[in-house]
């Protein structure tokens, strides 16, 4: 099954110039979702994680099935401010100032493997942000992978050696 034939693109969303890959088609349709967890199933499996991280929110989506699917814990890597109890924060630059991610203090366990996943690769910001969150409260971030990666941003070179697979791609 191509999935690439069950992702909408939108122009100019969020903003003009800016062509957006949709995930939620691929969400709507039953066989290619199940497609799509069995092919993220056989990456993420190859790292033997004990926690899949996913990264706020459509990254939600695709760890916490895939962590019921593989048997895994799962733990939510979040905006500051939206996580309640104690948490640990991790400041990163944007392209225009900067931004902050979270988890939960007791989220993971020293040395416990840790696979991140999210909806898309881009620039690589964002999931590089959270390798170092993850490295930082003293999990081993074992892999990374997301639906789409967008290759034609390099977004893979930020991510610190970590292993990274993606369903699809697109170059341009």
């Amino acid at each position: 099954m191509d999935l690439k034939d069950h992702i909408r693109a939108i122009p100019d969303f969020p903003k003009e110039g800016i062509l957006f890959y949709d995930i939620s088609t691929l969400l709507a349709h039953a066989d290619a979702w199940q497609v799509a967890l069995g092919r993220l199933s056989k990456i993420v499996g190859q790292y033997r994680p004990d926690v899949l991280a996913g990264i706020e929110s459509r990254g939600f989506l695709v760890a916490a099935p895939l962590a019921s699917r593989l048997g895994l814990g799962f733990t939510m890597i979040r905006k500051k401010g939206k996580l309640p109890g104690e948490t640990i924060g991790y400041e990163y630059d944007l392209e225009y100032g900067t931004d902050t991610i979270e988890i939960q203090s007791d989220a993971v366990e020293k040395g416990q493997r840790v696979v991140i996943l999210d909806d898309l690769l881009a620039t690589g910001g964002t999931m590089a942000a959270s390798i170092e969150l993850l490295n930082q409260v003293g999990a081993d971030v074992v892999g990374s992978a997301c639906i789409i990666e967008l290759t034609f941003l390099n977004g893979r070179d930020k991510l610190n050696g970590v292993p990274f697979g993606a369903l699809m791609a697109y170059d341009e």
